[in-house]
């Protein structure tokens, strides 16, 4: 049974479709050394995967797999797709589908101050004109729909037409993972530092992964907080 958690405005979001594995699976890949078999997930089963996790024996954790389908602002997704280990995604293509484009329109006060003292990221606190900042994008998004709808209805070819639309456009795609590569992607894009609106989506990931990988999500969370002492 999928779950799905709608992001930002409501128009993203996070579906975990289908998963392969539980907490069981990583134990029985980490005893197979042994020539062991476990049928049940007993309370020793815990400690093992916390220790798997705590002393980075890894490769137990990439037997489990999901597989999400997101929708999110191409920006955001671009960054997203930096993280190429571990992972198999297929992406909609404006090549083949041309309806209407939906685009991403920040609220006001997602609206940050660029941080000068950083060389990317921003302060949490909004710009002074985020009203008409926040008009701007939202006229610049629909004009560029309209446009975009006028050069398909003059038979331009839907891979050219396609150039005009802006970054804050949704795009959706499905995504097969390992835990093991989840559980490195949550921990870099849940961090402080990596941009607000791709931590909502992390975060998202991450609470639905830990319904269906309790004791090991657990154990590489933890593991990271550790990592920071």
């Amino acid at each position: 049974m999928s779950q799905k958690l709608h992001v930002l405005d409501g128009i993203g979001f996070v579906e975990l479709m289908e998963t392969f594995g539980d907490d069981l699976t990583v134990v029985n890949a980490a005893r197979v050394s042994f020539a062991k078999e476990s049928t049940v997930f007993e309370p020793r089963d815990e400690k093992l995967v916390q220790y798997l996790a705590n002393h980075d024996h890894i490769t137990p954790f990439f037997h489990p797999q999901l597989r999400f389908r997101l929708k999110m602002p191409i920006y955001v997704a671009r960054e997203w797709f930096r993280h190429t280990v571990g992972f198999a995604r297929n992406e909609v293509s404006r090549r083949y589908v041309d309806d209407r484009p939906e685009c991403y329109l920040p609220p006001e006060e997602s609206l940050r101050e660029r941080d000068t003292n950083k060389k990317q990221g921003s302060k949490p606190t909004p710009i002074e004109a985020a009203a008409e900042v926040h008009e701007k994008i939202k006229e610049f998004n629909e004009t560029a729909t309209v446009i975009y709808e006028s050069l398909l209805e003059l038979k331009l070819a839907p891979e050219i037409a396609r150039g005009i639309l802006p970054q804050s456009m949704y795009t959706e795609f499905i995504e097969t993972g390992s835990l093991a590569a989840y559980a490195r992607l949550c921990r870099l894009r849940t961090d402080p530092q990596a941009q607000a609106e791709i931590q909502v989506y992390a975060q998202a990931v991450s609470s639905l992964i830990e319904t269906r990988f309790p004791v090991s999500w657990r154990a590489l969370t933890a593991e990271k907080k550790e990592s920071h002492k």
